[in-house]
């Protein structure tokens, strides 16, 4: 689960959707960040194998690694490319992990053949990404089979595979107890950690810092269960570049172990 892995602070490259790649990557280095997932509908679009080429050469030459490919590829769905032009793209650019969103539908609103058609087709992806070494796993997002830990969970054990995993990241406004029982459930498929602290929703970004008692419970108990990952940043408040080196100071002493 966790071999050869470390606590790697990092970024996700969509956090600064109006920054160049050549930019990306020279942020990560003055802050000391360490890897980023290339989000897939700017950066890195599905079929520009080229570019991906160059944006993971570049990442590399840099020192630093890359965490994942950030696709907005829905199981199921019949809308954007298809999963094989995806999993191009992931492997050009060198990304061990494709990021996907589990349907179309709300956990709430799905019926068990939208169930299974995520099921089937999560399965058909990761049967080909397999084959290259590429790990899919599934996004906490609204909107999706994943926005509930019940549906997750469910979702997770019905696609039981070597090649799926999930990410984490607390869910929006819950209390740390509900939260750590979140994390605690997820922990045998956990990829890497979305980060960020916004409050009590997302309509509500803010400084890293106030939420480093809630990460520094979510890193210890990651640890506790012997889970070292990439830790990638989300968004920041207001969108702005200066925020991150206050952000990412705070995110690298707790993956070192230390207080903000």
């Amino acid at each position: 689960m966790s071999k050869n892995r470390v606590m790697e602070p990092g970024l996700v490259s969509i956090t600064f959707r109006q920054l160049a790649p050549d930019e990306i990557i020279s942020l990560c280095q003055s802050r000391g960040l360490r890897s980023i997932e290339w989000g897939g509908d700017i950066h890195v679009p599905p079929g520009d194998l080229a570019s991906a080429r160059q944006v993971g050469e570049q990442t590399r030459q840099a020192g630093l690694s890359v965490a994942a490919y950030g696709s907005y590829y829905r199981m199921a769905s019949p809308d954007g490319p298809d999963f094989s032009l995806v999993l191009a793209t992931a492997e050009a650019l060198g990304a061990p992990v494709i990021r996907v969103w589990a349907g179309t539908r709300a956990s709430a609103d799905a019926d068990s053949a939208c169930r299974q058609a995520v099921r089937d087709d999560a399965l058909r992806c990761a049967d080909l990404a397999g084959k290259k070494n590429i790990t899919v796993a599934y996004e906490h997002h609204g909107g999706t089979l994943t926005d509930t830990c019940e549906s997750s969970l469910e979702l997770l054990s019905a696609t039981a595979h070597p090649f799926i995993k999930t990410l984490w990241q607390p869910p929006n406004g819950m209390p740390l107890d509900g939260c750590l029982a979140d994390l605690r459930a997820h922990v045998p498929w956990i990829q890497h950690v979305h980060v960020f602290h916004w409050w009590p929703d997302a309509s509500r970004r803010l400084p890293f810092d106030d939420g480093r008692d809630r990460w520094a419970a979510y890193i210890g108990e990651l640890r506790l269960n012997g889970i070292e990952c990439s830790m990638l940043l989300e968004f920041v408040l207001a969108d702005d570049v200066a925020q991150l080196a206050a952000d990412a100071n705070c995110l690298k002493k707790l993956c070192c172990g230390e207080d903000c």
